[in-house]
């Protein structure tokens, strides 16, 4: 895979997504969920997708085919962490797909989670885009109750197809929540890196210091440069080693390595680059490098 700095250099990436890896997430639940929506008598379906950074990649095209007729909204959630200035573009590009009926929500802060008619829906879609948050959300908003699914920042924390949960009384209205889902085959490996960026795969399939090179070259060619300010940079960087390097030294993280001598082995004190990787992950995820999309 290629990168490109700030300045248009490219060079050649250190590695790349683990599609097959990504294929092989979760891949006993996705016949769960096809007979759930075969056998089911869901009158409405909500896909969910994440806003916050891939409005387009973070789709299934697979939940397509398993909808059949169905009618289905989808709802891009986590928009308080997303680009507004892509909102109509993105629009643009699901009509010519064929979809027409798109909710932009924060279900953290319950903005846009509105009431429906009296429905069973089901809500699917690839992990960690905030399917539970999202019945949490108008259970919180109309019910005023608790939460009623686990959620987390990692994929896989629905792990079978809920029972019905109720999040409103007028209209009566139940959701099911169902474990995430990723297509058998990722289109591209950037599309299986915009999916680990956002948590849908595992940090571990991928590598964290592969997945921070990709996310510090999409923001310089995005011209992001939230992360200068936010780690005291003087300038943005077209290398990731630099900008580990530096979050390591300021934010003291250093491990112990035994090194093998003449005379023995020695523990030495060395930089954690992978620790300082994480870190930067974490904090694109948590939106304190600015708004980014993506797709």
């Amino acid at each position: 895979m290629r990168r490109c700095g700030r300045q248009g250099r490219c060079r050649e990436g250190s590695g790349s997504a683990s599609s097959s890896a990504a294929a092989m997430w979760l891949r006993g639940s996705r016949g769960t969920w096809r007979k759930a929506c075969g056998r089911c008598d869901w009158r409405c379906a909500a896909p969910t997708a994440s806003w916050r950074h891939i409005p387009l990649s973070g789709r299934n095209p697979a939940l397509l085919e398993a909808l059949g007729i169905r009618p289905h909204v989808l709802v891009l959630n986590k928009m308080d962490l997303a680009d507004p200035r892509r909102q109509l573009a993105v629009l643009e590009q699901l009509r010519q797909q064929g979809c027409s009926h798109v909710v932009f929500t924060d279900c953290q802060r319950d903005v846009n989670v509105k009431k429906s008619s009296e429905h069973n829906i089901l809500v699917i879609g690839v992990p960690n885009v905030g399917k539970s948050s999202l019945i949490n959300s108008l259970r919180r908003l109309h019910l005023k109750k608790g939460k009623a699914t686990a959620v987390g920042g990692e994929p896989g924390i629905t792990k079978a197809v809920l029972s019905r949960i109720q999040v409103c009384e007028k209209p009566l209205m139940y959701l099911v929540d169902t474990p995430g889902v990723l297509p058998p085959r990722l289109g591209d490996v950037e599309t299986g890196m915009k999916l680990a960026l956002c948590g849908a795969i595992h940090d571990h399939l991928v590598g964290e210091d592969v997945m921070a090179d990709y996310l510090l070259y999409t923001l310089n060619k995005q011209q992001q440069f939230g992360y200068v300010q936010r780690y005291g940079l003087g300038q943005p960087c077209d290398h990731i080693e630099p900008l580990l390097k530096h979050m390591a030294l300021a934010q003291g993280r250093t491990q112990k390595v035994k090194v093998l001598t003449g005379t023995g082995n020695v523990n030495m004190m060395m930089l954690n680059y992978p620790a300082a990787a994480y870190e930067f992950l974490r904090d694109f995820r948590a939106g304190r490098l600015g708004r980014v999309t993506l797709d």
